[in-house]
């Protein structure tokens, strides 16, 4: 029985003792244009727990960036339809005011393009201190904690470089600038979408390292948007596998590994580069593109592509479940068959 708290505001209502602290509930999305209504996203389910760290991955186009702007109402044009539940609150529902009061104050965002982030004309301590002084925090408190911060995520003399302009920085430091810029204020939960867009393997691999430091550190829980799935490993927890704005596969971060029982998501996984074994002359590539959201084909959207596509496959959607005996749950007619062989259709 749900306890009615007096005087609260219609979008806030008391969380559940096991209650996550994000949880999307069937969320639809979708944009007007002068060909049709382009719908983005469509029935997606995800909850994040304190302190977790979840992935969504999906090739372009796949509705991964528009879920996750949608979480902090940054989507004036579209029509949102679902729940977006955040610490008891009702996202969509909210008003203006309430969400502006949990952006970058409650929930940090990491843009995947730090340049085009950024203010070209504005110093980076301007832009970093701007969370706390629109908050009432004096300029030199804002300062002292934008340094110590900066300095946190390894940019050197970062006292002299807050008077530095972005241009004067790498991609790499824009990126550290980008992340110290979501975390200044302390947020519960940071969303990180294409975090390593444009940088190289080895810097890739030290900013997810101090991602995934920071998040430790601060008890922060993390929802990364990626297309990479090498990028995964050994920072999610768990993992949504998304293709045409849908949810085709949900598991554990090993299970993606190991069980995965989506033939999209094995596809995905063959086109990894391995170091074991023969260096292949060509990398594995599926077949075909991702369909356009104005023209999606009926039944399972991925079946033009499948190589263990049936008849109904072509006629029937499938429904995102665990199958009898299944590892996880699996939006497949035939994840049943990979159960029992996982990985591998017979």
């Amino acid at each position: 029985m749900t306890t009615v708290v007096e005087d609260a505001s219609p979008a806030q209502q008391p969380p559940a003792a096991d209650a996550s602290l994000l949880d999307i509930k069937n969320l639809s999305i979708s944009f007007p244009t002068q060909q049709g209504i382009v719908r983005a996203v469509n029935g997606v389910r995800l909850n994040v727990g304190n302190r977790e760290k979840v992935g969504i991955v999906g090739e372009s186009g796949s509705g991964k960036s528009v879920t996750a702007l949608s979480i902090l109402r940054l989507l004036p044009t579209a029509t949102i339809e679902g729940e977006i539940w955040f610490d008891g609150m009702d996202i969509l529902q909210a008003s203006e005011e309430e969400v502006r009061a949990i952006r970058g104050r409650r929930i940090g965002y990491i843009f995947q393009n730090p340049m085009s982030a950024l203010n070209p004309v504005q110093t980076i301590g301007q832009q970093l201190t701007e969370p706390l002084r629109i908050r009432g925090v004096g300029r030199r408190e804002a300062n002292e904690r934008g340094a110590a911060l900066l300095d946190r995520v390894g940019i050197k003399n970062p006292r002299r470089r807050m008077k530095d302009h972005p241009h004067q920085f790498s991609g790499g430091m824009r990126q550290r600038v980008i992340i110290a810029m979501a975390l200044i204020a302390e947020p519960d939960l940071v969303i990180a979408d294409e975090p390593t867009t444009a940088l190289d393997v080895r810097v890739q691999a030290r900013v997810l390292d101090l991602l995934a430091e920071l998040a430790e550190e601060r008890h922060l829980a993390v929802l990364l948007i990626t297309h990479d799935l090498g990028i995964l490993a050994g920072f999610a927890q768990r993992v949504v596998v998304m293709y045409a704005g849908r949810p085709v596969e949900k598991c554990s971060i090993d299970g993606l590994y190991h069980q995965s029982i989506h033939p999209y998501t094995a596809g995905l996984l063959a086109s990894l580069p391995r170091l074991e074994g023969e260096i292949p002359v060509t990398l594995t590539t599926i077949k075909g593109q991702p369909p356009s959201p104005l023209d999606l084909p009926t039944g399972c959207p991925f079946h033009p592509r499948c190589p263990y596509v049936l008849d109904i496959c072509r006629e029937e959607e499938p429904l995102l479940l665990v199958p009898p005996g299944g590892p996880h749950a699996s939006a497949c007619h035939r994840a049943g068959e990979w159960s029992r062989n996982p990985g591998k259709l017979p």
